[in-house]
């Protein structure tokens, strides 16, 4: 082997470094630009669902305020006529005390039935069981004429919608 032998050996193995180099590096920015475009990829479908789930929250709270003035708005109408009727009662000229009192009582009947139409119904009367679930007993009585727990007296109906209690009935009970 002569000097020139090991010299171009090493060059040639210098030369296939530089090609692997080469050859790698490529590779390398390759695998890099990959990276930055699922980076930018995840980037931009995580700014899209942010969009859609703050268009989804304003959405929905829209369509509650909607909801809420909707139902707002049948139970003034459903109560509208009440009103009219004790405006009338109140501007009339007529002194008649047993007129008054059935358009009192007609009114009466007109409120209760659409708090019927709305789902209301009232509760609590003289002789029921005493339930504290429904019932606030603000008045005890002994007599052993009555029941066990039994319900003497109603100061206050209670009022539910459905399961909801909306106010317990205040009650004087026996035993």
């Amino acid at each position: 082997m002569s000097k020139k032998e090991p010299e171009k050996k090493e060059e040639l193995e210098a030369e296939i470094e530089e090609t692997i180099e080469e050859q790698e590096a490529p590779a390398e920015k390759t695998r890099e630009e990959e990276l930055e475009e699922q980076l930018a990829s995840t980037k931009d479908s995580l700014l899209r669902t942010a969009a859609e789930y703050a268009n989804y929250r304003a959405r929905s709270a829209k369509e509650k305020e909607q909801s809420f003035n909707n139902a707002k708005s049948s139970v003034i109408a459903e109560i509208l006529p009440v009103i009219d009727n004790l405006e009338r009662a109140i501007s009339s000229e007529n002194g008649d005390y047993n007129a008054l009192q059935k358009g009192v009582q007609m009114t009466f009947d007109g409120l209760m039935a659409s708090l019927e139409k709305l789902g209301v119904e009232a509760f609590g009367k003289a002789g029921d069981s005493f339930d504290p679930n429904m019932h606030n007993a603000v008045m005890h009585i002994e007599d052993e004429e009555l029941g066990e727990n039994e319900i003497v007296e109603v100061f206050q109906k209670g009022y539910k919608a459905g399961d909801k209690i909306i106010r317990a009935a205040m009650v004087k009970t026996a035993n």
